[in-house]
């Protein structure tokens, strides 16, 4: 059976953050956000409730101040809200219930306060209008919004107030912070659209990098497995009939696996098709699409392969860790040529709470201890330096 799609607020488009802020730049926009956008709201519940103190019946102050209160609470839930990813109100569930049932309530309660009646209800209709584009599409918000602009002029008349005062009032104030409150959603809307995009490239960047090194590993292997499987059918069938050149094809195999098996060790270790140059601008580009600042520091000259190789392997490990673990905000490569060797030191922020005992990168040590290097970390201040070292055999 098919199902009609709710309306959804703006906060609910694909635009809005899809998960809790994690970076303080995002964080410190998601306060600001919520604290311009409450600013709207919170002149027109202080004019309102400075409208009641002007009122002759202190039991009407308190009333009117009741209600002003019950519905500032509840329009600083919706607020909240609407500013924090994963819990932004729906037309079909409780979250509008609190705000109808508010604004239901405050109109016997703050109408007839003041010194004119139904003026003060007029500054609470205000508000009123400036959330309803922050619960609803500004489509389906035009409606709540006229209903508040008319029962606005329906106070006033009710009680014997100014109706044009109170519209005027309403709509005027209204639309001023309906267009405020709007501008700043659609601003954090925007920043948590583009947070999404650069979450997407850095994805997008490491399926490249699988690609790129599946393809390679085809180009190593593949002529090599393809000759082995014509081989080894070849030798199936003559084994029964001719035990000699069954013999040769075995070897001829032997020898293919071999050899698949020598460049596959040459891929891994870097020896292979695989620039250290090349590799650290890689990995730079990974960690700036994921919104890590990075810098770069390399020597002039090419490194010789027996160094770059083991080096590359660290890079990688390394990089993967800071985009997985941490929560950096920069980071920076260095490569440095040595009299005897070579030495890579990778230093990123984000490091609270990261063991530095050689955990952190687990068996990144003992493989570039197999290759005659060395690898350290350690965290200072709140930074967690990688330091790997190769030398060349004498």
């Amino acid at each position: 059976m098919a199902t009609r799609e709710q309306p959804t607020g703006l906060t609910r488009c694909t635009a809005s953050p899809a998960h809790a802020p994690s970076t303080p730049g995002m964080r410190q926009t998601r306060l600001c956000t919520l604290v311009s956008a409450a600013s709207g709201v919170a002149a027109c519940v202080l004019l309102a409730t400075l409208q009641l103190l002007r009122g002759p019946d202190p039991r009407w102050i308190v009333l009117g101040a009741a209600g002003c209160l019950l519905l500032a609470v509840t329009l600083a839930r919706v607020l909240y809200r609407t500013v924090t990813p994963g819990t932004a109100p729906t037309t079909a569930g409780r979250p509008l219930a609190a705000p109808v049932v508010a604004a239901v309530l405050s109109v016997p309660l703050v109408g007839p306060g003041g010194d004119t009646p139904g003026l003060a209800w007029s500054f609470v209709g205000a508000a009123l209008v400036g959330v309803a584009p922050l619960l609803l599409p500004v489509r389906y918000a035009v409606t709540p919004m006229a209903a508040t602009v008319l029962v606005s002029a329906a106070t006033a008349w009710w009680l014997g107030g100014p109706v044009r005062d109170a519209v005027t009032v309403t709509v005027v104030l209204g639309l001023s912070v309906a267009v405020w409150n709007v501008l700043h959603l659609w601003f954090w809307t925007f920043l948590g659209q583009a947070r999404e995009g650069r979450d997407a490239v850095a994805r997008l960047a490491a399926a490249e990098e699988r690609l790129r090194f599946a393809r390679e590993v085809y180009e190593l292997l593949g002529n090599h497995l393809a000759a082995i499987a014509f081989k080894a059918e070849l030798a199936s069938r003559l084994a029964p009939v001719d035990g000699a050149r069954t013999r040769n094809e075995v070897a001829e195999i032997r020898a293919l696996a071999a050899a698949a098996l020598a460049r596959m060790r040459e891929a891994v270790h870097g020896y292979h098709v695989v620039d250290l140059r090349e590799q650290v601008l890689s990995v730079a580009r990974v960690l700036r699409a994921a919104d890590v600042r990075c810098t770069v520091t390399q020597p002039r000259k090419d490194l010789p392969p027996a160094l770059t190789g083991p080096l590359v392997s660290v890079l990688r490990d390394v990089g993967a860790h800071v985009l997985r673990d941490g929560e950096a905000r920069w980071c920076t490569i260095e490569v440095a040529r040595e009299a005897d060797g070579a030495r890579l030191t990778v230093v990123s922020d984000g490091a609270d709470g990261v063991d530095t005992d050689g955990a952190v990168l687990p068996g990144l040590a003992d493989r570039l201890r197999d290759s005659g290097g060395a690898l350290r970390t350690w965290r200072e201040n709140g930074t967690l330096t990688v330091e790997a070292t190769i030398r060349v055999e004498a």
